[in-house]
This record gives C-alpha cells, sequence and structure tokens, in this order.
C-alpha cells in the first residue's frame, strides 16, 4: 500500500521569489498562508512577508464600502475593467462573511465578477472575516502587501457589506469610495456620520431606469450633508456623483475622481503620511491582539479565568479590578500595575 502523500512544505524564499515573478499561485499560496491561523503557516508567511519586503511599487489602495444591495461587486467589476483597460495590473480582496461551520468564504466574489476574473492583468481574491467586526478581515493587511509586491499596482479591498462598522477599511487603505443607494431624505436620517467621515469618494449607485432621477436628487441631499462632515484629509475635499455600474454610467468619470484624489494626495505628503499612521495602528493592533491570544492560553490565567469570570458575571467583582487580577497572574503584579499595598 502507497504511503500517504503528504504536502510540500514551501521554501519562503522560493515561495516569495515566485510571488515577486508574478506567479498567482505562488501569491494564492502565500495569502492562504497568511490567513491561517496555524503557527507553522504564519511562521511561513511572515518570513516570505520578510522576503519581499519593503515592496518598491508605487501602488494605490481602495477600499469600496457600502450596504449589501448597493452593487459593490457589479461597480468593482466595471471599474476594474476601467483600470484594466488603462493599462494597470489589479487585485481584488473581496472579504466575505465567514461560513460558521468552516470558517470559509461563503459568497465567493469571484464568481460574480466573472468577466473581469478573465482578465490576465486582474487578480480577484475572495477572503473570509473569521467572524471579525469591521467589514475586513484581520490578515487583509498583509494580502494587500503580497498583491502589491507580485506587482500590482491597483489593489481594491471590497468590504463585507455589514453596515455602519466598516469604518476598519479606512486604517487599511489610501482612499475609502462609499456606495449609497439612491434615495436620501429618510435614508439620510439613518446614516451614522462615521462611515460617511472617512468617505473620499461618495456614489450614489444604480443611476439607472426608474431610478436615474431618484438617484440625482440623492446626490444633492447627500452633497448638502457633506458639508456639515469633517472630511476625512484637509487636502482633499470629498466628490459625489451618480454611476451605474450596470451601465458603466460616470464609472470613468469616477476613475477620474480617484486619480485626482492621488495627484492631490501625493503632491501633499498626505498618502505617505496616511499609510505611516495605518502602519503604526497595525503594529498596535497587532501586539493587543498577539498577547490577548497569549493570555488566554497561558496555564496561569486559564486555571483561575473561569473563577474570576463567575465573579464579574454575579456582580460580586469589577469589570476592571478582575481584569487587573488576571493580568497579575499573568505578568506578575509588578507588571500588572498592583502594588503590596
Amino acid at each position: 500500500m502507497a504511503e500517504k502523500q503528504t504536502a510540500r512544505i514551501p521554501d519562503p524564499i522560493e515561495l516569495a521569489a515566485a510571488v515577486r515573478g508574478g506567479d498567482r499561485r505562488a501569491l494564492a499560496r502565500a495569502i492562504t498562508l497568511a490567513e491561517s491561523s496555524r503557527g507553522d503557516h504564519r511562521e511561513l508567511a511572515e518570513a516570505v512577508l520578510g522576503a519581499l519586503l519593503p515592496v518598491r511599487l508605487p501602488s494605490l489602495r481602495i477600499g469600496i464600502s457600502g450596504v449589501p444591495g448597493v452593487g459593490k461587486s457589479t461597480f468593482i467589476e466595471t471599474l476594474g475593467r476601467t483600470i484594466v483597460a488603462a493599462g494597470h495590473r489589479l487585485a481584488v480582496l473581496a472579504v466575505d462573511p465567514s461560513s460558521r461551520r468552516s470558517g470559509g468564504s461563503i459568497l465567493g466574489d469571484k464568481t460574480r465578477m466573472a468577466d473581469l476574473a478573465r482578465e490576465p492583468a486582474a487578480f480577484i481574491r475572495p477572503t473570509p472575516t473569521g467572524g471579525l467586526l469591521g467589514g475586513v478581515a484581520r490578515r487583509t493587511r498583509d494580502a494587500v502587501m503580497l498583491c502589491e509586491a507580485a506587482g500590482f499596482e491597483i489593489v481594491i479591498v471590497e468590504t463585507v457589506g455589514t453596515g455602519q462598522s466598516e469604518t476598519a477599511v479606512a486604517d487599511l487603505v489610501d482612499m475609502v469610495v462609499l456606495l449609497l443607494l439612491p434615495g436620501g431624505g429618510d435614508e439620510l436620517q439613518g446614516l451614522k456620520k462615521g462611515i460617511l467621515e472617512i468617505a473620499d469618494l461618495i456614489l450614489v449607485n444604480k443611476a439607472d431606469g426608474d431610478l436615474a432621477a431618484a438617484a440625482e436628487r440623492a446626490v444633492g441631499e447627500y452633497g448638502g450633508a457633506l458639508h456639515l462632515l469633517r472630511a476625512a484629509s484637509p487636502h482633499w475635499t470629498p466628490e459625489i456623483m451618480a454611476v451605474s455600474a450596470f451601465e458603466g454610467r460616470n464609472v470613468a468619470l469616477a476613475w477620474d475622481a480617484v486619480g485626482r484624489f492621488r495627484a492631490a494626495m501625493e503632491a501633499t505628503g498626505a498618502l505617505a503620511a496616511r499609510r505611516a499612521a495605518q502602519a503604526r495602528v497595525a503594529l498596535w493592533s497587532e501586539l493587543g491582539e498577539g498577547l490577548l491570544a497569549q493570555l488566554r492560553q497561558s496555564p496561569l490565567v486559564r486555571d483561575r479565568l473561569a473563577e474570576i469570570e463567575a465573579e464579574v458575571v454575579a456582580g460580586r467583582a469589577a469589570a476592571s479590578v478582575a481584569a487587573r487580577r488576571l493580568l497579575a497572574a499573568f505578568l506578575g503584579p509588578a507588571a500588572a500595575g498592583q502594588t503590596d499595598a
């Protein structure tokens, strides 16, 4: 009986070289390693990233956000064809809801962007959120850098479409494009300003057929609301326009607006400053998540966690006090800020 074949463990230097050479399979494998929760996979992914960084390619990262049903996938496919036709290489990271059973991506946006997926200069990758809030996945930033290392100078991150919690995408991309439905009026009252404040370009989609007039009215109403909000950058005033991803109406104009944004932000150094701030946020986020994982796995904490948690739930201990006790068990009294008093 033949022995069971085991998957070959990739050499990180070879995998990095293949990614840099534009090998799509290598890129997909590197992203899979980066997204994995296995420790050995994470070590491999980190070695690959270490071999690829810093990426010298001038790139632009665009976040596409909006509520479910607004037409994000259709818009990205139409915009993507415009981007590819302009001579750019485009990567799309479509963040999908996670399956509770498998943990994998449920929707699979690659199947909804069939035309764009056939473009040689386009790469589409659905990625599960892993249950995280904020509309993006934990390793989306790593995936973006891997795509850039593979030569894709335009990277689009499509958020999961969960509503007003999707502001996390602003910590990953250079520009946030917010898609809205025709309507305005009552719909404006339901929009929290957080999602509008991070938007650099606002597009009222589905401006076709019977909704065309409503979309134009919505542009005026949303535009009026924008004047009451603080822009995400002092170097750029957010633009708003009606588009039809289905008909392709004004999609080229939206791409022109992206170009104006990039030129304005690069000329003032604001783009580089935004990326630097995002890198700092990412570092502290990784530190926090890593320390929390270590704390949960510590036998010193695990042995006391159930008891202390029960005290908090029952109201016998304040959460702040209980947390300090667990930190003291993990780090020691001095490191946790406790004294002998």
